[in-house]
């Protein structure tokens, strides 16, 4: 990268402006630790180019979709010629390069992994570079994750015990409710564990479209702000508290009534109050693939998984068949199950991590595996609202 030159008075105001600009951008990549976008395309923090991107000496920068940093001759040539550099500058400078540097390091670690991993014979998937590929197994756990069963809390035996699909004899060997139209595009939680409330919001979503052929288009932020009996927001929750909350609400709110923002707000009386969905009750699955498999052919449910493990992490494709346990800490939505061309039975699992994971978001995960409550415990904890 090089700064446009002339002579050293324009020089010296471009430069004051450089640093400037590059010192938001460093501020917002340090919040965000969001050094490495896709393929390391830019080391720029989304944030940071959609609140700078309309300004003029923020769009050379941009246009490039360079390592701003990487040039160090163009960075020390301007320190050398403006007339001050703040001390919050060089010390986020400072800052910007170990992170950086921690950053690549374990980016590399993750690389070798991937071609390890797909190097090896007989796997039923890929895994791949994506926006997680910068970030530890543990990092990323803690940042896009957040099941949280309360410590007191106990199934409802009347919930288990009404099941409604319970004598459900007549079972498609397939189904896909994404096809069928009952599923929204994917969405992306961010780093705010709300995967919860995603997962209670696509499974309202999808019986909506079913009972009444129009699919809406709900309020994650909604549960987030307000269903807090039990949960709590960004810090993780439950799905029939998510539930629960719907009910006694006498609705949900609209995305548009009630956008996402991704962190805990106050909630908003007024707009929580908007009903764009109802439903009025909810239903526990026993924890087995058979029951599970009865519930999914009538409308997508509510899950939780152990996502944890690098695998997980960078899934990008196929059958997924573990690593993985059974330590809950993930909330997604099943919409499907299937098999593949090999004869593996899966089941079709909407997540919330953007498109640019999985299957443009999907991931296929084993079905029938044999192990108890299902691979990585996908039908230890399954539920699904009731229109």
């Amino acid at each position: 990268m090089s700064i446009a030159l002339g002579s050293k008075a324009s020089k010296r105001d471009r430069c004051q402006e450089f640093v400037e600009t590059l010192g938001i951008i460093i501020s917002f990549a340090l919040k965000e630790q969001a050094l490495f976008v896709l393929e390391r395309e830019t080391l720029v923090a989304k944030r940071a180019l959609l609140t700078l991107r309309e300004e003029p000496e923020f769009r050379l920068h941009h246009s490039l979709q360079v390592d701003l940093l990487t040039d160090s001759t163009s960075v020390i040539s301007c320190l050398s010629v403006v007339d001050s550099i703040p001390w919050a500058f060089s010390h986020q400078f400072e800052e910007y390069v170990a992170e950086k540097a921690k950053r690549s390091k374990i980016f590399l670690e993750n690389l070798r992994f991937i071609e390890e991993f797909n190097g090896a014979v007989n796997r039923t998937y890929k895994v791949g570079l994506n926006k997680f590929s910068d970030l530890t197994n543990e990092e990323f756990v803690a940042a896009y994750t957040g099941y949280k069963l309360p410590s007191s809390t106990r199934r409802n035996s009347s919930q288990v015990n009404s099941f409604k699909y319970q004598g459900l004899n007549s079972i498609p060997e397939s189904v896909d409710w994404v096809k069928q139209g009952a599923v929204n595009p994917i969405k992306n939680q961010g780093q705010c564990g709300s995967c919860w409330s995603f997962s209670v919001v696509a499974a309202v979503e999808a019986i909506t479209q079913i009972t009444t052929g129009v699919l809406p288009n709900l309020s994650e932020q909604q549960l987030i702000d307000c269903a807090t009996d039990g949960n709590q927001g960004c810090q993780g929750g439950w799905m029939d508290n998510g539930f629960k909350y719907i009910i006694n609400n006498n609705g949900i709110s609209s995305e548009t009534n009630y956008p996402y923002v991704g962190v805990d707000s106050t909630c908003d009386v007024q707009a929580s109050s908007v009903a764009e969905a109802k439903i009025s009750d909810y239903r526990d699955v026993p924890p087995n693939e058979d029951d599970m498999l009865k519930a999914v052919a009538m409308q997508p449910v509510s899950v939780a998984l152990d996502s944890s493990g690098a695998a997980f992490q960078n899934y990008a494709g196929g059958v997924f068949t573990g690593p993985c346990g059974t330590e809950l800490n993930h909330a997604v939505t099943v919409v499907g199950y299937g098999t593949d061309t090999d004869g593996m039975k899966y089941w079709l699992m909407r997540n919330s991590w953007d498109v640019s994971w999985g299957e443009s978001g999907y991931m296929r995960i084993q079905r029938d595996s044999g192990v108890e409550g299902g691979l990585c415990g996908i039908a230890s904890k399954v539920s699904y609202p009731v229109a």
